[in-house]
């Protein structure tokens, strides 16, 4: 049982560490290229872009926001929770008053295209993936301050953070097999049989997804997934951040963390979330 509980513990930290680390990636990389990555803004509002305050700004918050999450360091007055719930927040907010008008109204391409709600789909992710890491963090009685009415709101949508993570998990599940040529490419040579692989995969994270938000065997589901993330990020993304380290100022590096961040989001989703006969035993 001791081990058990060390065990959950142990992902719960690795888990905060690769989210906080794949947010603080996300602000140093819109530092360096002076403008906002396209899942956190995208090209609405074009005055937000001009402005190069913005980004920047935004930039620093989610360098101090990751950091804070990963464990690297704590402020006593601060608390990881209310950092947690704030930025599921702001990436909520992102996805409402920028994403769906500018997927609906303003974009060149039609809404009906998957590839279209990609960037929306990931911050959705990034939101849930806060809203997640905040029901894994206890309240901090010693930070000096009460939360709030609005903070103890937010907290109502901690339960809705593996769906927001899922939503991004069956998409990228769907383009398996809408986009198959290009993802069969992706497949390394030496594991053969890429058509194989693509669909399997694909399978595969559509049903994780869905399997979390029904809580399905969502502990051995969710764990499954993190190693298949992680996976991915020691074949696919490590290899391709070490081949194209200066594209896009480093993006291709920022991916390959922000696949980490996934994966911490599966790690503390399976260790801290409970199945429906778990759930109705405890009840």
């Amino acid at each position: 049982m001791i081990i058990l509980i060390l065990m959950k513990q142990q992902f719960i930290k690795t888990g905060r560490f690769f989210y906080g680390i794949g947010i603080a990636a996300t602000g140093i990389h819109q530092l360096l290229i002076k403008d906002f990555r396209p899942e956190i803004l995208p090209s609405f509002p074009a005055w937000a872009h001009t402005c190069i305050v913005f980004p920047m700004l935004t930039g620093i918050a989610l360098l101090i926001a990751g950091i804070i999450i990963a464990g690297l360091f704590t402020i006593k007055w601060v608390s990881t929770k209310t950092i947690c719930l704030w930025l599921g927040f702001f990436f909520l907010a992102i996805i409402i008053t920028c994403h769906l008008p500018y997927i609906l109204l303003l974009s060149p391409n039609k809404a009906s295209r998957i590839d279209v709600w990609f960037g929306a789909a990931e911050a959705l992710a990034y939101s849930g993936g806060a809203f997640v890491m905040a029901g894994a963090v206890p309240a901090d009685p010693f930070n000096g301050r009460s939360r709030n009415r609005f903070e103890l709101l937010l907290e109502k949508c901690i339960p809705a953070g593996r769906i927001f993570f899922s939503v991004l998990i069956i998409l990228f599940g769907c383009s398996h097999f809408i986009f198959t040529a290009f993802v069969s490419a992706m497949v390394p040579k030496w594991m053969g049989l890429p058509l194989f692989w693509t669909y399997f995969v694909g399978a595969a994270l559509i049903g994780a997804g869905i399997a979390i938000i029904l809580r399905i065997w969502i502990k051995p589901v969710a764990l499954l997934l993190a190693i298949m993330l992680f996976l991915f990020f020691l074949f696919f993304h490590v290899p391709d951040a070490i081949a194209n380290p200066s594209v896009g100022k480093g993006n291709e590096i920022v991916r390959a963390i922000i696949a980490l961040l996934f994966c911490g989001i599966a790690l503390v989703i399976a260790s801290t979330h409970a199945g429906k006969k778990n759930m109705a035993a405890a009840q």
